[in-house]
C-alpha cells in the first residue's frame, strides 16, 4: 500500500514523506521529499504522525532552494541518511560548505530503487541549478510529485500520465499576484517561465494527464500573500469536471496534510 503525508508546504519550508507498506506485513520503506524543516521541526512533525526520523529510508531533493533544503544536512549528519541530489542540486547547495557532504547523483529519466519504491526524476523549469520533480511507485501505485516549476510543459506533463495520485504547486493566483505588495522584479520571477505555477497553469497541467483512475490531487506549494485555498481548489476542480471522484485536498504551510492513502 502506498500512501504520503506533506509535513509542511510552503515558502517556510517543503517536505513530503512516502512510504510504501508491502502486502506481506514487511518491513515499509520511506522516503522524505525535500527537508527544508529544521531538525527539531521535522521530528516533531513525524512524531504528529507516529514516526521517528530513524524511519526514514532516504531523502531525496529536488533542488537547492533553501525551503527545500534547509533542513537535509543536519538531518544527513544526525542521522547518516542517504541523500540523492542531481549533480548540479548537490554542488550549489554545498557550495559554501567547507566540508562537503556526500550524495548520490540523480539524473532525469534513471529509475532510483530504494527498498520497494522506484523514485523516477524528471527535469524541470526553474530557477535553480539543475532541478528535479519525480513519481514514487510501488510497482502498483504511483504518485507525482510537483513543487517548483515554472510552466506547464508537455514533457512534464508526460512524467505525470498514470498516476494515481498527485502533489501539485499551486503557488499563486495571477490577480492577486499583479494586485500585491511584492516587488515587480519578484513577481516577474515567479510569473516567469522559471518561476512558478499559477493555479489556471496548474489545471492546464492536471487537464493533461487526469484519468479515470486519479483518486487524489492535492494542492501545495501555495503563497500565503497571493492565493486562497478556495481559489486553488476551484481551479483544479474545474479541470476534472463536476462528475469527477477525484479527491482534492490543500497542503497548509506548516501543517501539510494527514496521511493519503492510494488504493
Amino acid at each position: 500500500m502506498l500512501r504520503f503525508t506533506s509535513l509542511g508546504s510552503g515558502s517556510s519550508g517543503n517536505s513530503t514523506l512516502v512510504e510504501n507498506r508491502p502486502l506481506d506485513g514487511a518491513r515499509p520503506t520511506r522516503v522524505l521529499i525535500d527537508c527544508g524543516l529544521p531538525l527539531r521541526q521535522l521530528a516533531a512533525r513525524l512524531a504528529a504522525r507516529g514516526l521517528l526520523v530513524t524511519d526514514i529510508d532516504a531523502l531525496f531533493v529536488t533542488h537547492e532552494h533553501s525551503d527545500h533544503v534547509g533542513g537535509v544536512f543536519a538531518v544527513q549528519r544526525r542521522h547518516g541518511l542517504p541523500v540523492w541530489a542531481s549533480e548540479g542540486t548537490w554542488a550549489k547547495a554545498t557550495a559554501r560548505l567547507e566540508e562537503k557532504p556526500p550524495a548520490r547523483v540523480a539524473r532525469d529519466g534513471e529509475a532510483i530503487v530504494i527498498g520497494g519504491l522506484t523514485l523516477q526524476p524528471f527535469a524541470v523549469p526553474h530557477d535553480a541549478a539543475e532541478p528535479l520533480q519525480l513519481t514514487c511507485s510501488n510497482g502498483r501505485q504511483q504518485l507525482g510529485i510537483l513543487t517548483d516549476i515554472g510552466e506547464p510543459t508537455t514533457a512534464v506533463g508526460h512524467a505525470l500520465q498514470g498516476c494515481d495520485a498527485l502533489l501539485l504547486e499551486c503557488n499563486h493566483d495571477v490577480d492577486l499576484l499583479a494586485g500585491g505588495a511584492y516587488p515587480v522584479w519578484l513577481k516577474r520571477r515567479i510569473a516567469g517561465m522559471r518561476g512558478h505555477l499559477a493555479n489556471h497553469q496548474s489545471a492546464a497541467l492536471l487537464d493533461a494527464c487526469r484519468h479515470d483512475g486519479l483518486q487524489h490531487v492535492v494542492a501545495a506549494h501555495l503563497s500565503q500573500q497571493n492565493n486562497r485555498p478556495e481559489l486553488a481548489v476551484a481551479a483544479l476542480r474545474g479541470a476534472l469536471g463536476a462528475g469527477s471522484a477525484t479527491q482534492i485536498g490543500v497542503a497548509d504551510a506548516t501543517a501539510g496534510c494527514a496521511w493519503i492513502e492510494i488504493a
